[in-house]
């Protein structure tokens, strides 16, 4: 059991007037050892920051710690900017320093910290990584002294490659420390902590705690389901209720939010914007106004789901759904934080398919369903990618013995990782001198530029250009905002304004606006959907159309378009069997079974599936020339599934990928792609085979469909 240092306690009570700790603080104190490693789960607001600063902060004192010795890593910049003046405080009660280091600190502040290392760094896993490789940083030196690890929003990372990435670093990390560095990741909810606290421990067998005390009191959450058609419904509905409160509302895509804010602002509304292609000004401004105003609302994509502080809330609006329970938690608990108020959301969904899916997602949290966060399967790429890295941080590594900078994790095993180090060698990406291994021609050639800036992340950020208003970034915007064939005056909407463009520097990537008034600018952004519905969510939306109302207020347009949407649907929806449907010449096998399943049963039927195609997250299209008799046969007859069949367009998503044997690229994807499991949960069900109306037309559309993106 650990004592909470008494400086600490004291200025607690003194400075702060904390009466007493929260009980998960309490219990990190009592169960968290020097020895050990944990994964803190609580909602959020709910302490986690605390409960993991505040053991490691007495052992700091208690031990003698010197140097740089904890990393506090998070997932966005705005999260660190918004954690520091915090942790800063705490850390000034000790006489200890803090500083922090990612893509918008300045050069003299970067120099600052090598020449006195803080004694807490907050940073980024690419930053951490550009530690490592930069030639002008002595990373042995400045990671020397490094004993615990915080990783705030675990969770966020573990859901994709930036997650593989981060426990690879800290691996080099913990090789260069020669010591177990210790891990501690907070987390809201999810379904798997255990699995989650073993992925984020790496090679190391050290013990671990799940710490996650019982949810603090409250009042059952208020959430309210509405459909109300139109974006511009939706801001009419925002701007008439709740009326001096603070709202946060979120988007499922940039553009919505940039439509929406503009809508809202044309109603009289005072609004904020949040998201990923606003700059870091822009955003900064945009949170701290908020959090100052009043009567005001702030819409966003997820950037603010995270633990960004944007001061109390009233009120939380969904527009439409997010994809997964978790997420919708995050959202829901951003408000009820003050006394005497309940968490709450209100969901305005567009479209009939919209609602289903919100329906389906709402009835899924009333059953207690959390998903899992773990990582995707197979990061071979991510492999390439730091052997790439090492042979930069190192300047050479030995032919034998570099396996031995990941101490051992799975990935790096001889078995695994050695097929893709010699694809590395013989594709030139890596060159040999005896038994020395340098970085090759053909990494410079393909990740060089501006000093192997690219191979610091493990995600590729979408081309876009810089939108500035009298020299200063408004934020940016994609490429084709700027090139679609327009009649009149150019105009870009974002930061919920319009602009017009007053001229491009096509070379420098970069867009010259001026202000204008009234409506009309274009906002709008490529992006390649990586989202579908799960097995679980796909199964709960049958269950609303069978019937199933989730238990939440629903408004009189949601039971009407409810009602619509079961009498459409009904008669391809069964409780205990899947039902493939003959309408005309089409044939279509109602399996409800989520984007991964279907595109997993689509490659393991073969020629019974019609190869022109795409499945759909609730059907997959079969030959038109099926019966009943032979589709019973044959569907009986499939005893092995294989996976999804891979667009080699496709396989370039995956950054890196061009590192690997194209074989192994395509296996990679393929493995993300699939869900064998539910797959073979679907072929073992019942099946029937009946005649019906023309089909409904798509629900939730396919995997293809980006319209909500």
């Amino acid at each position: 059991m650990t004592k909470l240092h008494p400086t600490l306690a004291y200025h607690l009570s003194a400075s702060l007037g904390w009466k007493q700790l929260r009980p998960l603080q309490e219990q990190t104190l009592r169960r968290l050892g020097a020895d050990s490693d944990a994964l803190l789960v609580a909602p959020t607001a709910g302490g986690k920051t605390e409960a993991a600063l505040f053991p490691v902060l007495t052992a700091m004192e208690d031990q003698g710690w010197t140097g740089l010795s904890v990393l506090y890593v998070c997932p966005l910049k705005a999260l660190l900017n918004n954690l520091e003046p915090r942790i800063r405080q705490y850390a000034d009660w000790l006489g200890r320093t803090i500083g922090v280091w990612h893509g918008d600190v300045s050069a003299n502040r970067r120099q600052a910290i090598l020449r006195r290392p803080p004694d807490i760094l907050l940073t980024t896993p690419e930053s951490l990584e550009s530690i490592l490789i930069s030639t002008g940083v002595d990373h042995r030196r400045l990671m020397a002294d490094v004993r615990a690890v915080i990783v705030d929003e675990v969770h966020a990372f573990a859901k994709d490659d930036r997650g593989w990435h981060l426990v690879c670093v800290l691996e080099r990390i913990a090789h260069l420390a020669g010591r177990p560095v210790q891990r501690i990741g907070l987390s809201a909810t999810v379904g798997d902590p255990s699995g989650l606290v073993s992925w984020l421990q790496g090679a190391t067998e050290r013990p671990a705690e799940v710490i996650a005390p019982p949810a603090e009191a409250g009042g059952a959450p208020e959430t309210e389901l509405d459909r109300v058609g139109t974006l511009a419904n939706a801001a009419k509905v925002i701007a008439s209720l709740h009326r001096g409160q603070k709202r946060l509302v979120f988007c499922d895509s940039r553009r919505t939010v940039e439509e929406l804010g503009e809508a809202l602002r044309g109603l009289g509304v005072t609004v904020f914007l949040s998201h990923a292609s606003l700059s870091a000004d822009e955003r900064r401004r945009a949170e701290e106004a908020f959090a100052e105003s009043g009567d005001c609302v702030i819409v966003s994509t997820s950037t603010l789901e995270l633990g960004i502080d944007v001061g109390d809330l009233d009120r939380v609006v969904q527009i439409n759904a997010p994809w997964t329970v978790s997420s919708f938690l995050q959202r829901l608990g951003r408000t009820g934080r003050r006394p005497g108020k309940v968490r709450n959301c209100l969901f305005l969904t567009l479209t009939e398919e919209d609602l289903l899916l919100a329906a389906g997602l709402l009835h899924l949290w009333s059953t207690g369903h959390v998903e899992p966060a773990l990582p995707p399967p197979d990061p071979r790429h991510i492999v390439a990618q730091q052997l790439m890295a090492l042979a930069l941080q190192e300047g050479a590594i030995g032919d034998v013995d570099w396996a031995d900078w990941w101490n051992g994790h799975r990935l790096f095993r001889p078995g695994d990782a050695g097929p893709v180090l010699a694809h590395l060698l013989s594709a030139g990406y890596l060159s040999r001198d005896g038994h020395r291994l340098f970085i090759g021609a053909k990494a410079e050639e393909d990740f060089g530029r501006r000093h192997f800036m690219d191979l610091m992340a493990s995600f590729t950020a979408p081309p876009e250009f810089t939108v500035l208003r009298a020299g200063k970034e408004i934020g940016r915007c994609d490429p084709m905002v700027l090139t679609r064939a327009v009649h009149g005056p150019r105009l870009v909407l974002l930061a919920g304004r319009s602009w017009q463009v007053d001229w491009i520097d096509w070379k420098r990537r970069r867009c010259h606006v001026v202000p204008v008034t009234g409506t009309g600018g274009v906002a709008r952004w490529s992006t390649s959907s990586s989202f579908g519905i799960s097995f679980e969510l796909a199964r709960a939306v049958r269950d609303v159309v069978l019937g199933q109302d989730p238990p939440v207020g629903l408004t009189h347009r949601a039971s009407a378009a409810l009602a619509a949407a079961r009498a459409e649907l009904g008669e391809v929806a069964h409780p205990d069997r899947t039902m493939a449907v003959r309408s005309g010449d089409e044939v279509l096998w109602w399996t409800w079974a989520g984007t991964r399943v279907n595109a997993t049963l689509k490659a393991s039927l073969g020629a019974l599936a019609d190869p022109s195609a795409r499945p759909d997250d609730l059907y997959i299209r079969l030959r038109g020339d099926l019966d009943a008799k032979t589709w019973s046969e044959a569907a009986g007859s499939v005893t092995h599934l294989v996976g999804p069949e891979v667009d080699p367009q496709a396989v370039r998503g995956l950054k890196f990928s061009a590192a690997l044997p194209p074989g192994l690229a395509t296996a990679t994807l393929a493995a993300r792609l699939a869900d064998l499991p539910n797959a073979q949960r679907v072929l073992d069900e019942p099946r029937s085979f009946q005649h019906g109306r023309p089909r409904p037309r798509s629900l939730l559309g396919g995997p293809g469909d980006t319209t909500r993106l």
